[in-house]
């Protein structure tokens, strides 16, 4: 079964997390793992703890069938490279076993400034969570060239192979982002409903993210 990989700092994690995860686990027939992620590399620390971004993660994926919980990237010193990440798993996996990396379109769009990103299509697959309006045809330079040649249409060519694909996972607008929940809690105005009912729960008991007096 493909084993599908879904990292980030997830501070918190959040309704749109879940719905992004759900629609990749359905569409690809896989296995969901959340990577929460230790030391990113390309922004601020996160607000939460480690161990409390962790918690909030397995409250939210509670009982969900094939969503899983990877705490690798908090184990490991130093920053989180995504290549470091995929390169442990594959010494521990059989060859031939399928990977994939889920990402934004956003993020995506800037793989060419991830550390030793060319080798990243030798390790996995990418599955791409496009909005309406960015099917991510306008790609440039040496990102567009990397990609070239490697799009299906097909999950099942991401389950065939053990990496080197790209596959377009078309999604709804949603209105959560962590920052905006974030900046919502501090301001004193709540989740919006943003936060799955377990993870809001936690979030007032320990009283994360309101506005430092």
């Amino acid at each position: 079964m493909l084993r599908i990989l879904y990292g980030g700092t997830f501070d918190p994690v959040h309704t749109g997390h879940i719905a992004v995860a759900t629609a990749a686990r359905d569409a690809l027939a896989g296995k969901v793992y959340f990577l929460p992620s230790g030391d990113p590399p390309h922004r601020p620390a996160p607000g939460a703890s480690a161990e409390q971004r962790v918690r909030m993660i397995a409250l939210a994926i509670a009982g969900q069938e094939n969503f899983f919980l990877d705490r690798r990237e908090l184990e490991r010193a130093g920053p989180s490279y995504t290549i470091d990440t995929l390169r442990e798993l594959r010494g521990k996996l059989a060859p031939e076993t399928p990977l994939a990396w889920l990402v934004g379109d956003d993020a995506f769009r800037q793989l060419a400034t991830w550390h030793d990103w060319r080798s990243l299509f030798e390790l996995c697959h990418f599955v791409i969570a496009t909005r309406p309006g960015y099917a991510l045809d306008d790609l440039h330079g040496d990102l567009a060239q990397m990609c070239a040649g490697r799009w299906s249409d097909q999950p099942a060519a991401l389950s065939d192979q053990p990496a080197g694909r790209l596959y377009r996972l078309a999604m709804p607008l949603h209105p959560a982002s962590a920052s905006a929940i974030r900046r919502s809690l501090a301001a004193g105005r709540g989740d919006r409903g943003w936060l799955p009912p377990l993870v809001a729960e936690y979030v007032r008991k320990q009283g994360l993210y309101a506005a430092r007096v």
